[in-house]
């Protein structure tokens, strides 16, 4: 797929045509950067004035304490876009890393140029903004998604709130998660050998059938 044509199908510049994006990135003031796996793209303490749109590879939004203890927040995969919140508020510090989760493209975008208005009275420049301010809803939706998968005081509970969760979200019992075991335990706030025990039980318990990210809810 052409590149433009790739940016026309994204959230971010959902309603635009490819030959119109060509012009709008140089207004945006884009610039596109590549990261190896496991590399920093922000840091806690950061603070950004962009957004950034995953052109390839995946994104991991993390939260890491004293103790190296890793708390997952979510993941970023093509197409998606990460950093508005904190962009919007350029003197809020980051409370989380972003990290490439692989190797990575990412093309930044000033949100200060998507805010503001256009000098160039680009006419698709108020479809962006919109597209902006619907992608950090979202955003926010699913924050609040992750406080019901968290919520249960035990480990089964918060499995079954999330496995709940994402079999709707797949319209099947049947479906394949985002996470292997270390960052599902990490998305949960569990210990990883008590989640792989428990996930044994219920699997036992005739609850579910898994194998590695791939799931099905009996």
């Amino acid at each position: 797929m052409d590149r433009l044509e790739f940016l026309a199908g994204t959230k971010l510049f959902a309603g635009t045509a490819p030959d119109e994006i060509k012009s709008m990135l140089q207004c945006l003031g884009a610039r596109e950067r590549r990261f190896k796996e496991g590399a920093r793209i922000h840091r806690m303490g950061d603070a950004i004035k962009t957004v950034g749109l995953v052109l390839d590879g995946c994104v991991r939004i993390e939260n890491v304490d004293a103790w190296g203890n890793v708390n997952v927040l979510g993941t970023m995969g093509i197409g998606d876009m990460f950093g508005a919140a904190y962009a919007a508020a350029p003197d809020e510090p980051l409370l989380v890393d972003v990290v490439a989760a692989k190797d990575s493209r990412v093309l930044f975008v000033k949100l200060s140029k998507v805010l503001t208005t256009c000098p160039r009275s680009c006419p698709h420049h108020a479809r962006i903004s919109a597209n902006v301010t619907a992608i950090i809803a979202r955003r926010n939706i699913e924050l609040s998604r992750r406080i019901f998968h968290v919520a249960p005081k035990t480990i089964r509970g918060k499995v079954l709130a999330y496995l709940s969760d994402e079999a709707e979200r797949a319209g099947s019992r049947e479906f394949d998660i985002p996470f292997n075991r270390q960052r599902l335990a990490d998305y949960l706030g569990v210990d990883r050998s008590a989640l792989s025990a428990e996930l044994s039980r219920m699997q036992k318990a005739g609850l579910i059938e898994t194998h590695r990210n791939h799931f099905v809810l009996k």
